[in-house]
């Protein structure tokens, strides 16, 4: 699967609708992460189209939290995705505010690590490093015992998630920081150029 529209014109989608800063970076976030998961799942062929799927993923939230992934597929379509694409997005907010089931081992990946890249980068911003580069497993899974800390990341949809891939919830937040050590630097300086260039 290769995306129908460029890496260009999706940055220029997603901006159109996503001013916050918190949103540009986590929308960043989980392209690196997502173009990561293609090569070391076996799709680097792939790479762009899943990357694409994590840039555009929460195109809505901004604006339509309400209507989160339902209003999705109509600004997409607008803006030249094709079916794949759009279906993948919605499958992300499965069980929370889409009916539309994550079924490409693309689809699953993006379900089980949206939330997550949420709390590493949050646990991040705790450390003296204020980086993911030196981040441990032992350390994440603290944070993620302690339910007070980024409590709007769920610990429900990162478990179910693992379990749709079969994987253990270890294997899952070491590779989501291993993902997310690939692309740190890259979206944090593509972050301050969409949000102060």
């Amino acid at each position: 699967m290769t995306p129908t529209m460029t890496r260009e014109a999706a940055l220029e989608l997603l901006c159109k609708y996503n001013k916050e800063p918190f949103h540009l970076l986590h929308a960043l976030t989980v392209e690196g992460v997502m173009r990561w998961f293609a090569q070391d799942q076996g799709y680097g062929a792939e790479a762009d189209f899943w990357a694409m799927a994590g840039l555009l993923h929460d195109i809505d939230f901004e604006l339509w939290p309400q209507e989160h992934c339902r209003k999705a597929p109509e600004l997409l379509r607008a803006g030249g995705a094709d079916e794949a694409l759009i279906h993948a997005v919605c499958s992300h907010g499965y069980g929370l505010c889409s009916d539309v089931a994550p079924e490409h081992p693309m689809e699953k990946i993006l379900f089980a690590c949206d939330e997550l890249t949420g709390l590493i980068g949050a646990a991040a911003r705790m450390r003296p490093s204020k980086s993911v580069q030196d981040m441990e497993v032992s350390s994440l899974k603290k944070k993620f015992k302690d339910k007070k800390f980024a409590a709007g990341c769920s610990r429900d949809v990162i478990r179910q998630g693992a379990e749709r891939l079969g994987w253990t919830l270890e294997e899952l937040m070491e590779k989501t920081i291993l993902a997310m050590r690939s692309c740190e630097e890259a979206v944090a300086g593509e972050t301050e150029a969409l949000c102060h260039g």
